[in-house]
């Protein structure tokens, strides 16, 4: 082929590339009045977290999910949108509608074709549907990029000084209830109140402060005399030349799959392939008022050459537990200390950890290696009997893993391998999208029962990555116009006992989800989910193991009117029984409207929920509305109804407030909860109060 005929190829090439383009600005047009009449991202965010919260539920799990630091970085997102034409893989991870096909191609596009002149170019990407670009597009723009100067620490420490952001946030929440803790137990006050201060400066540099006292602990006095139960300090750099990450103080750490070590939430069971993916990798701040899973020291990710990453970090804290005869018998994981019996746990033994993660990705290829050392200046004895008797014991520990991903066309692998000092854990997925708007997902995992990862969280039926295997399969399309689909199923067992289950067991676990969207401010799906497990029978001290059934139903439809009224229908139906006993009923009918005034910064939401139902294992959940970076799905079982107020007033840019009056009243019983959380009466009313200053 000649030169010539060469070049009239290029430049065939170019003009179709540049129509294409105009034709998506033109199609833009279309989509504009669709995203400016509300925000769909904000809306499969909160289904994404509903679904970890209620899907992912377990029986003995002490130490619940803790969403800030996750909304927070998306919340950031809101205010300093990603500039897709300088994006990078791990800014992309951060949004859980994407997936890591799309991901790929997007990548893709901006590196054959340049760099974007219009966010609605988003159009011609593959495999990048409507609804994935009108949830993505709050959190991206399109900025032109130039041949960016060499990174020096001067000018960068001098921009911060001058265009850093400051943000101060103080929460109170204050119970119009009286616990019969607070009687002779508790030794503070009924009232919550936490302060965060936080300084960013673009994506380089964040730090901050987080102060919290749960309600019950003391303020300035006793095991607090210095003011707060907890206190938090962070510092992080970002993307400093060959500086990948440094961090100073608290911080989380998430590699591969989660089964060596992750501090990340944002995986499990959910009704979007997309949020199966592991999201973004290494090093992060820890700006959030968990307790528990933070690491306090140093980290830094250097880049070694264009391909290889290495990260070491070194952790050295104090954690909360019971010492018996010299030995660490269990471990505290509440973060609370009300009461004297508490307060006497409070930093009993030290965890030191130290380890690294050498990473390489090439094009489509990525491997990683993950090794962690934990050492206890205490030796950790708990009772080893029953489910637990294959947790590990000793004073130290360690983990080691391998992680692979591989992409090619419409394929996407990934997994991970690990050991630890007793046992082995290995998950690994599949994706594969045979045409545009349709996924298919694959995982297989293997937890044996004696394998132990203290800080590890990843896929999977249990809450933590031990004693478990399984298969999983998920399928999600858009065949036609307005209309999503989705199905799984799950099949799963236990090879050793578990809580409530003196044998080792196995389950089923299916769902179906339709999904129609008609209009871009009207919406509405049906969901059935299907559940079988084993569990001892209540009264049989495990002799007796019955399967049990669980059958749920839930149906919601959302309807905006532009930005002025919004409303929020849901239905729920549960069934639960077991083999040859009576079913167990449940339901709830929630209805959820908010309001934005067109002349005030003034936001306002009401909602209010009937329940019913016969049993705690038919309980149902209602998700609410709450305060900045704060996401709230209580369960209730018996029979009344919930009503919440919320008004959210933005002064200015910067003055924020926003308050919440919630109260749940129960109509078949005189008295809520037991022990020292016993309220006498059937009336259970709070406000939360919360004040953000930007500066």
């Amino acid at each position: 082929m000649s030169v010539k005929k060469q070049e009239e190829r290029y430049i065939l090439l170019m003009k179709t590339i540049q129509l294409l383009r105009l034709i998506s600005i033109i199609n833009s047009l279309l989509i504009i009045p669709a995203c400016s009449a509300q925000n769909p991202s904000e809306t499969v965010l909160e289904d994404i977290l509903e679904d970890l919260s209620v899907n992912n539920d377990t029986d003995n799990s002490v130490n619940t999910p803790n969403w800030e630091n996750e909304l927070e970085e998306l919340s950031n997102r809101l205010q300093e949108p990603v500039n897709l034409n300088a994006a990078t893989r791990e800014q992309l991870r951060q949004f859980p509608f994407l997936s890591d096909i799309q991901i790929e191609h997007l990548l893709a596009y901006i590196y054959i074709h340049g760099q974007m002149e219009t966010i609605y170019e988003l159009q011609l990407v593959e495999d990048m549907d409507k609804q994935t670009i009108q949830y993505l597009l709050p959190f991206v723009c399109i900025k032109a990029i130039n041949n960016e100067p060499v990174f020096r620490w001067k000018t960068m420490l001098k921009s911060a000084g001058k265009y850093g952001k400051n943000e101060l946030l103080t929460r109170f929440d204050i119970p119009f209830y009286k616990r019969k803790g607070y009687e002779q137990t508790y030794l503070g006050p009924s009232v919550y109140n936490s302060v965060k201060y936080s300084f960013r400066y673009s994506d380089r540099l964040y730090a901050g402060v987080v102060a919290e006292k749960d309600a019950g602990e003391p303020f300035g006095a006793l095991h607090n005399r210095y003011g707060y139960d907890y206190y938090s300090f962070y510092l992080l750099l970002k993307d400093c030349g060959r500086l990948k990450a440094l961090a100073v103080g608290n911080y989380r750490l998430s590699f591969g799959q989660g089964l060596v070590i992750s501090t990340d939430y944002l995986m499990g069971k959910t009704v979007y392939a997309s949020s199966f993916n592991s999201r973004s990798s290494g090093i992060k701040k820890h700006s959030s008022t968990d307790e528990y899973n933070y690491f306090r020291g140093v980290a830094a990710t250097v880049s070694l050459a264009k391909d290889w990453d290495i990260s070491g970090f070194y952790s050295h804290r104090s954690l909360d537990g019971v010492i018996t005869d010299g030995e660490i018998t269990s471990i505290y994981k509440t973060g609370l200390h009300r009461s004297q019996k508490e307060a006497d746990k409070k930093n009993l033994f030290t965890m030191q950890l130290t380890g690294g993660n050498v990473s390489y990705q090439h094009n489509r290829i990525k491997l990683g290696i993950t090794g962690i050392y934990y050492l206890f200046n205490r030796s950790y004895e708990p009772e080893l009997t029953g489910y637990s008797k294959y947790n590990l014991h000793g004073n130290n520990f360690y983990n080691l893993g391998i992680d692979y991903a591989y992409r090619w066309h419409r394929f996407s692998f990934q997994g991970e391998t690990g050991i630890g000092k007793q046992g082995w854990a290995s998950l690994n997925r599949l994706q594969y999208s045979p045409v545009q708007n349709t996924q298919i997902m694959l995982i297989h995992r293997f937890y044996s029962y004696n394998y132990w990862a203290m800080f590890a969280h990843s896929f999977g039926e249990g809450s933590t990555t031990q004693n478990e295997q399984g298969y999983y399969i998920g399928l999600e399309t858009s065949p036609f116009a307005y209309w999503k689909f989705f199905a799984s199923f799950d099949l799963f067992s236990f090879p050793w006992k578990k809580y409530r289950v003196n044998k080792p067991s196995r389950g089923t676990d299916g769902l179906v989800q339709a999904t129609f969207t008609p209009h871009s401010n009207l919406s509405m799906y049906l969901k059935y989910r299907y559940k079988q497990k084993e569990r001892d029978w209540t009264g049989s001290k495990g002799t007796l193991t019955l399967p049990i059934f669980h059958h749920q139903l839930r149906y919601r439809l959302n309807y905006s009117l532009g930005d002025v009224l919004s409303s929020r229908t849901t239905l729920d139906y549960n069934h639960f029984h077991s083999q040859d006993r009576a079913a167990n009923k449940g339901y709830q009918v929630t209805q959820m409207i908010s309001s934005q005034l067109p002349w005030a910064r003034l936001f306002a939401d009401v909602q209010g929920s009937y329940f019913f139902t016969d049993d705690y294992d038919s309980r149902v959940y209602i998700s609410e509305s709450g305060l900045l970076y704060t996401f709230y799905t209580p369960s209730f079982q018996g029979r009344g109804f919930r009503c919440t107020f919320r008004l959210r007033y933005e002064l200015n840019k910067h003055f924020l407030l926003i308050t919440k009056f919630g109260e749940t009243v129960y109509l078949d019983r005189n008295e809520i909860g037991s022990g020292n959380d016993l309220i006498c009466g059937n009336k259970k009313a709070d406000m939360q109060m919360q004040l953000r200053i930007k500066f």
